[in-house]
């Protein structure tokens, strides 16, 4: 039996129950990505000893009879921009080669504390921007896996891993789940800690998970939300019980407002028909529901923000190797210097503005239904691909995810994505399984 198909909720029972062993699971894992990663290119570092030995920790901690963490055994890849105390943290840049930070980011000392196995470092973008790293879609190497946590969903897709961390700014968790195909989950911000994990902008960076099921990306995000007050934006709060929401069926049908956003015309031809076919099956669990006015101007104001975050963050790079940055980060962080600060406070103040608007959508429905991407993703490893889908809902911070439940013309996945009000994540997964319960119907 092949386990390195198998979900992570079902690893993490089958290694409870003792079906299966820790050990026997990274094994295969190990030997499916020997015979895909010169194909992928999906990990920056990797060393099976080093797996192999948690594996048979977590597997003598059971045989001890020792308490179990959620994840007790299961692999997880992790985005080379958190840091890690055994291994390097590189970021994606030549700037950054061979660093070593010796200390955990707060999300990876969670995950150890939940039994996860942590296989390697998975590739990311130059600093988790636009400049494609090695990695190829796993359902068609010619093409673009997305960005910027390229390996994370990569690696997922092509069933190397179970699980495996990402961040998103811009699109980068929602967009590669998008075009590899799987469940790519971003929380409300300020829900999961960035202690630790390279900084672009503070406003705007989430931490988020991939895998392989809406359970799979419950299981691996509910142990992540611990209040971590190294964490600027992070507030004292109680954990959102992710899976217990998630077991329960919705009182009544959920509904749906379907929202083309600005961006609509940016959509291609498979996209906008896969989305008719799918408002149709659903019938009259959604509606159509236009953004007011002010959301035209919200990709603006998102720009405005990164690129000065940018220039703020990698100011010091910039100093120091500013002709090895690729052109196109560069040119960010050169837009970004030049940004009257008055322009950067006025669109952080359209935050709360925004969300009140949004408020209103979420008083009549329980979440908002919009394309992930704008259709399969595109040949060529030279860029990365739009993620004008996620804009609007990155800068708001409010909960999103990708379901891979759609398909272009050249059998490319292309995801559907909900979004909640800020805070509403449990119920967001609980309408994204029904979703895809009722889409399969």
């Amino acid at each position: 039996m092949d386990l390195f198909h198998i979900s992570a909720t079902e690893a993490a029972a089958a290694i409870r129950a003792g079906e299966i062993t820790s050990v026997e699971l990274v094994q295969d894992c190990l030997e499916r990505i020997n015979a895909l990663e010169q194909t992928l290119g999906a990990w920056t570092r990797l060393d099976p000893e080093y797996a192999l030995r948690q594996a048979q920790e977590a597997h003598d901690a059971r045989q001890a009879g020792m308490p179990l963490g959620a994840l007790h055994g299961v692999p997880v890849g992790i985005k080379d921009i958190f840091d890690t105390e055994d291994m390097p943290t590189e970021f994606g840049s030549v700037l950054h080669a061979g660093r070593t930070p010796g200390r955990d980011a707060t999300v990876v000392a969670l995950l150890r504390a939940a039994g996860a196995i942590i296989m390697g470092k998975t590739v990311t973008t130059e600093l988790a921007v636009y400049a494609p790293g090695k990695t190829a879609n796993p359902h068609d190497p010619r093409r673009t896996p997305g960005g910027s946590s390229s390996g994370s969903a990569a690696a997922v897709a092509a069933a190397m891993v179970p699980l495996a961390l990402g961040t998103q700014t811009n699109g980068s968790i929602i967009r590669p789940a998008s075009y590899c195909g799987v469940y790519g989950y971003k929380p409300s911000h300020g829900l999961i800690s960035r202690h630790r994990v390279l900084q672009q902008s503070r406003r705007l960076d989430h931490v988020g998970v991939f895998g392989r099921s809406v359970e799979d990306v419950a299981l691996i995000a509910e142990p992540l939300m611990a209040f971590d007050e190294r964490d600027p934006d992070m507030r004292p709060r109680a954990r959102l019980r992710l899976g217990e929401t998630l077991a329960e069926e919705p009182p009544v049908p959920p509904r749906l407002a379907f929202v083309k956003t600005p961006a609509w015309a940016q959509a291609d031809g498979d996209t906008q028909a896969a989305f008719a076919e799918l408002l149709e099956h659903l019938g009259e669990h959604v509606k159509e529901v236009e953004l007011p006015e002010i959301f035209e101007q919200a990709i603006m104001w998102h720009r405005t923000m990164m690129e000065a975050d940018l220039a703020r963050s990698f100011g010091r790079d910039y100093e120091r190797g500013k002709d090895r940055l690729s052109m196109t980060l560069r040119e960010m962080i050169e837009r970004g210097q030049r940004y009257p600060a008055m322009e950067y406070n006025r669109a952080v103040d359209q935050i709360p503005v925004l969300n009140d608007t949004l408020d209103a959508i979420f008083e009549q429905y329980d979440a908002i239904l919009t394309p992930a991407t704008t259709g399969e993703a595109p040949i060529g490893l030279e860029s990365t691909g739009s993620p004008v889908f996620c804009t609007l809902w990155t800068l708001c911070g409010v909960p999103t995810i990708s379901l891979p439940l759609l398909q272009g013309s050249n059998r490319m996945p292309i995801g559907a994505q909900l979004v909640a009000s800020k805070y509403d994540d449990a119920r967001l997964l609980r309408t994204a399984r029904w979703l895809a319960a009722f889409a399969e119907a």
